[in-house]
């Protein structure tokens, strides 16, 4: 959208939220700031012997209540004021879950599916020694995200451990599980996804059962989302990836949709028993439950008279504007905002970290019952203190956060010196 800047969002919800806890500007107002922002130039030797130069970013929110977290993009679209927003929303996501940590985020302006696997190699070890100045398992410790994988988040620590002289494993998470990766990490964002669907469901005082489901992207948060909800009885009538999607009102054949896309086949080129349609028309659809899990800036002021559905759980970072929020709020639809549905990567993340520093090894079955009982009671948190302020799940998810973050910094002595 032209001259939109997510991040002007993050500062408005900031504000909306700390007026409602009633501090003073000075409480709050380095939260409406970056501590840290680094722009590198990434130069890449290609293929063919040339050399291009891509745009790379790291910006580090607030390590206020810990060392900075977040994950590393490549996408064409990524920019500074992306950055910016997504390494804010990191730093509340993980204050909402109770989680030590601040927030950060990376980014490469890049498309990735142009590269080839060397290429990508060579990005990602250029760009990470770019970085490798402000990253540390102390520090800042970068994961996957739009574009990225564990295979990328194992060169990336192998690249920092070669500089460092010694393998330093926590330096990164969302890695393979043969590199110190936890189990379970690959479907934790996912996962949450759909803890935060069944919670918001029970606490309308209805089942998931036969409920019907569209989701926006295609990604892995999208595509475990849609599994894991199909698994617990709900109905997947529609899923996108970033050029078209699909729609069958009696719901989506998931093992034929997720076997055409095992190839990296487009889902405009599927054959089966489905209805091709638009990003916009999904988001539209008269469903119980939409779950835009793709890009930020989605559900807009122009699009969301559209949204039909009475409940939506945000899997992807900052969907959502806050025109919409507005627009959606006077219809009545209940959502469960992206600094809580999408925290469950972070969440398996922190318990990759405290493993990897521990040199231990949790079960799978570990992981995912830890992982619930954490989504479960911040979902609690959330939806009480929404109930008691009069205030939609998103500003509650915000004063729990940003009170958190101002108590971590009030209790550090405030601004010094």
């Amino acid at each position: 959208m032209s001259g939109y800047n997510p991040f002007d969002n993050v500062v408005e919800t900031i504000d909306k939220a700390a007026k409602i806890l009633g501090y003073q500007p000075q409480q709050y107002e380095m939260l409406k700031h970056a501590e840290r922002e680094l722009h590198v130039s990434v130069p890449v030797r290609m293929d063919d012997g040339s050399v291009k130069v891509f745009a790379g970013y790291r910006v580090q929110h607030s390590t206020l209540r810990g060392p900075a977290k977040g994950g590393i993009r490549y996408h064409p679209e990524v920019n500074h004021d992306e950055v910016k927003a997504l390494s804010a929303w990191m730093t509340f996501k993980c204050a909402v879950v109770g989680i030590p940590y601040g927030g950060g985020k990376g980014g490469v302006t890049v498309d990735p599916k142009t590269l080839s696997r060397r290429e990508m190699i060579n990005l990602t070890r250029r760009y990470t020694t770019m970085i490798a100045p402000i990253i540390g398992e102390q520090i800042d410790i970068p994961a996957p995200d739009v574009g990225t994988s564990a295979e990328v988040m194992g060169w990336l620590m192998d690249t920092y451990s070669m500089l460092k002289g010694h393998t330093v494993l926590g330096v990164v998470t969302g890695k393979p599980p043969e590199l110190g990766g936890a189990i379970g990490r690959r479907e934790a964002t996912g996962r949450g996804v759909m803890i935060s669907a069944l919670n918001a469901v029970a606490a309308l005082g209805k089942n998931i059962e036969g409920m019907t489901v569209a989701v926006q992207g295609m990604g892995n948060v999208a595509s475990v989302a849609a599994i894991l909800l199909a698994e617990k009885g709900a109905k997947i009538v529609a899923i996108s990836d970033s050029k078209s999607g699909l729609y069958n009102k009696n719901g989506l054949d998931l093992k034929a949709v997720m076997a055409h896309r095992e190839g990296k086949n487009p889902l405009k080129t599927f054959t089966g028993d489905a209805q091709h349609i638009t990003n916009e028309e999904l988001l539209a659809l008269d469903v119980d439950i939409l779950a835009p899990c793709a890009i930020e800036n989605q559900i807009r002021k122009d699009n969301a008279d559209k949204v039909r559905a009475k409940i939506i759980v945000e899997g992807a970072n900052g969907p959502t504007t806050v025109e919409a929020d507005e627009i959606l709020e006077k219809k009545g639809v209940v959502i469960a905002p992206d600094i809580l549905a999408s925290a469950g990567g972070v969440t398996v993340s922190y318990f990759e970290w405290v493993q990897n520093l521990q040199q231990l090894r949790w079960s799978e079955e570990e992981v995912n019952s830890r992982l619930k009982v954490i989504m479960d009671n911040a979902f609690k948190s959330v939806w009480d203190i929404a109930k008691e302020k009069k205030v939609s799940l998103r500003t509650g998810a915000y004063l729990i956060a940003i009170k958190r973050v101002v108590e971590a910094s009030e209790m550090r002595g405030g601004v010094w010196p």
